[in-house]
């Protein structure tokens, strides 16, 4: 059949759905048996035990290992190309098993359980595929290495109970123990699955076939706790089972016997007041007739049976409210199994409400088992120690059972994964570990965002070595990914490996040589660590320069060797860098940009203010030459009377009284100053001091701004105080300036 036909009948596990279902259209009763591509399983009703002695396919391993079916190589390498690619797995398996050929059937399931461990169905082809081969002990190891990678398999662990029923001798003494043993185990790993009840009644069954009718009650009370689709299917089994059986046969010694005392003490206080009515009318020297003793009435059995089912009711009873709070969580799970295929918004939803109303009971539990002392004391009783534990304890197993059941579901979507990690991580951060391990070495091996949080969580609990292998397999896995590569030199610095961490980055600068917005990002990053935390200014520049030579066109490798140029407080580099970004073929707003941050460098400790006007004018030069149409937009200042107030706040006296118009708004990162039509007022110095320091200034078109200058500034002699006499009255005559500045 079609491959998507067959996948819309999967089971919970990866396989049709074989249970009965709820009353909803949505998960109605199974339909005809029809092979899954998804699984590859049969919908079948419940296999009958495996016979002794399945035919054997075409010839043993041995003869066949270097003959494979003639296209299987080329289906074979298909799916090694694209190992993500279901559908070449897919075809693969399905040639395989056309073709009868034990060796090659045997590679493929290998090689596909690796990838895909959640078609149990495939386990179960896997499992008929070794005894068909001769070889039960094979069979039952590959039937256990599926149960270990899906434990919540209902039908694996019926397949694995048939598996043995079939091949073990059961007149052997340890037969039933270990038969019984498998189906423990089974309910204890899937038990508490909604969809569990074909497993206990198969328990039921096989305890009844052996003629433990008490082991059968046992399980039926059991059952009876669990919130299944079938939980009253289980009650009426049970009813039936405690009325076709005597109640001494099917109870424990120590319940039968309490409920035989009670039921006998209760007989007796009926008779004894019956005998009294009946003395009262029997004639005068007729005795009371002899009751016999030690014999069970049938009546006495009567109401042992009806005690027990009493006390079984209020079991039941609570169990159905428990059934009745799950079923509409239930009911909006359309596709409970694995499937390639991806889930709608609507089913990520029901999963994460399923869980939330899970979570918020177990912490209703948990908060009613706190408050039992407090309720203790107030009724006046002597209140007694509750464990900080007893809410987790009672639910949290049923909690986890979701979680799992919801990873097989949803094991392709990460978001789950961190979910159940986040719950465990307080309680056990092993738990956490191995559930990291499953998301990430078999179910999102090409994720990178769940793997770096692995890394994260090793570094966190102290296993650098762990988060550094992480973080190595990820960038093997996934070559090129930036953020994996910076990761893994931030580990390296935070361990103290700077050298290691330094390595990393230049290996990443040579391998994108051909490649220059990478070339120039890592440089950058390279820049930033020798600077700021090997403190090498020098090798830094080197660093940037070098790039600059790749990408003189990279306007964020100029921003920043500016600012490593200012960081260092050097004039002469400055300005160097700055006439070289100038020259460099980057846009009229970078230049502006660069320009003036080169200024405001000048104005903060320039020796002279020559120098301090000298660079001003060829700033003004600058802008002349870029235009000056949308220069007074640039500014920012489109309101003439707040340019006017800034004017004033800040000393400069105005040029002249007529007010530019204003232009269209041209926003750039760092605005230019206002440009008035008097050239005088252009060109003169104390215009800068009206807009050098706006709010606006700091950002230089880097998103992150590193801030070079902070802490690793080189002391100058920048004029404090008054300026030099004669400079100031040079100012002041020119009518620029009309009071001394001071520069603090």
């Amino acid at each position: 059949m079609a491959e998507e036909e067959g996948r819309e009948e999967m089971s919970s596990s990866g396989e049709p759905d074989k249970s009965a279902a709820m009353d909803t259209s949505d998960l109605s009763p199974r339909p005809a048996p029809e092979t899954s591509e998804e699984n590859g399983s049969t919908d079948a009703e419940p296999e009958p035990p495996a016979d002794s002695d399945p035919a054997p396919l075409s010839a043993p391993p041995e003869a066949q290992e270097e003959e494979f079916p003639a296209d299987f190589e080329r289906l074979w390498k298909a799916a090694q190309d694209s190992p993500q690619d279901f559908t070449c797995w897919t075809d693969l398996l399905q040639y395989c098993e056309q073709e009868g050929h034990v060796v090659a059937s045997h590679r493929a399931l290998e090689a596909f359980l690796t990838h895909y461990p959640l078609c149990y169905g495939y386990w179960k082809k896997f499992v008929d595929l070794e005894r068909r081969g001769g070889s039960n002990d094979k069979a039952e190891e590959v039937c256990i290495r599926g149960l270990q990678a899906i434990p919540m398999s209902v039908d694996l662990w019926i397949h694995y109970v048939n598996l043995l029923l079939g091949t073990l001798d059961m007149n052997l003494s340890d037969s039933p123990s270990r038969i019984r043993k498998v189906f423990e185990d089974g309910i204890t790993a899937a038990g508490m699955d909604f969809h569990s009840d074909r497993l206990w009644d198969l328990y039921v069954e096989w305890e009844k076939e052996q003629g433990n009718m008490r082991n059968a009650t046992a399980i039926l009370d059991r059952v009876l706790k669990v919130p299944t689709q079938l939980y009253n299917t289980h009650y009426d089994k049970l009813k039936e089972h405690i009325n076709s059986h005597p109640p001494k046969e099917v109870l424990s010694p120590e319940e039968y016997e309490e409920l035989r005392t009670a039921c006998r003490q209760s007989q007796k206080a009926a008779r004894a007041e019956q005998a009294q009515q009946e003395e009262e009318e029997r004639p005068p020297g007729e005795e009371e007739p002899a009751t016999p003793e030690g014999v069970d009435s049938e009546e006495l059995m009567q109401k042992i049976r009806e005690r027990v089912l009493a006390v079984r009711d209020k079991v039941y009873q609570e169990n159905e409210e428990e059934v009745r709070k799950r079923w509409h969580f239930e009911e909006a799970i359309k596709r409970p199994y694995f499937h390639v295929k991806p889930l709608d918004r609507a089913q990520l939803q029901a999963w994460h409400s399923y869980l939330d109303w899970e979570m918020a009971e177990l912490h209703r539990d948990t908060k009613d088992a706190t408050q039992d002392p407090s309720q203790a004391a107030a009724e006046g009783s002597e209140p007694q120690e509750v464990p900080k534990d007893a809410g987790i304890a009672r639910s949290d197993h049923r909690l986890r059972v979701l979680f799992e059941r919801c990873l097989i579901a949803c094991a392709l979507y990460e978001e789950l994964w961190t979910r159940y990690i986040r719950y465990l991580e307080p309680q056990n951060a092993e738990e956490s570990r191995a559930v990291y391990r499953r998301a990430c070495q078999i179910h999102l091996p090409h994720r990178p965002n769940i793997h770096m949080q692995w890394a994260t969580f090793e570094e966190r609990h102290g296993d650098i070595a762990e988060a550094r292998r992480v973080l190595e397999q990820l960038e093997k896995r996934l070559p090129g990914l930036v953020v994996v590569r910076l990761r893994r030199a931030a580990l390296e610095r935070r361990a103290g490996q700077l050298e290691k961490a330094e390595s990393l980055l230049r290996e990443a600068v040579a391998q994108c040589s051909e490649k220059p917005s990478l070339h120039a990002f890592y440089s950058i990053k390279l820049a930033r660590l020798l600077l700021k935390v090997g403190r090498n200014c020098s090798e830094a520049r080197r660093v940037l320069q070098e790039a600059l030579e790749i990408s003189p066109e990279n306007d964020k490798l100029h921003l920043n060797l500016l600012e490593l140029e200012v960081s260092d407080a050097s004039a002469e580099a400055v300005q160097e860098c700055v006439r070289r970004a100038l020259e460099a073929p980057l846009t009229p707003n970078t230049k502006i940009l660069l320009s003036q941050r080169g200024l405001q460098f000048s104005e903060d400790f320039s020796n002279s203010i020559k120098s301090v006007i000298s660079v001003y004018e060829a700033h003004q030069k600058l802008l002349n030459e870029l235009g000056g149409a949308k220069r007074a937009a640039e500014n920012g200042d489109e309101d003439p009377e707040k340019q006017s107030k800034t004017e004033e706040d800040s000393t400069v006296a105005a040029a002249t009284t007529q007010t530019a118009p204003t232009p269209p708004h041209v926003p750039i990162t760092t605005p230019p100053p206002v440009m008035s039509t008097d050239v005088s007022a252009q060109t003169g110095y104390g215009a800068y001091s009206s807009w050098y320091q706006q709010p606006h200034y700091g950002g230089y078109g880097y998103q992150n701004s590193w801030n070079y200058n902070q802490g690793f500034m080189k002391k100058s002699p920048v004029l404090m105080g008054e300026w030099k006499k004669e400079e100031s009255q040079a100012c002041v005559l020119s009518g620029i300036i009309k009071t001394p500045l001071l520069v603090s």
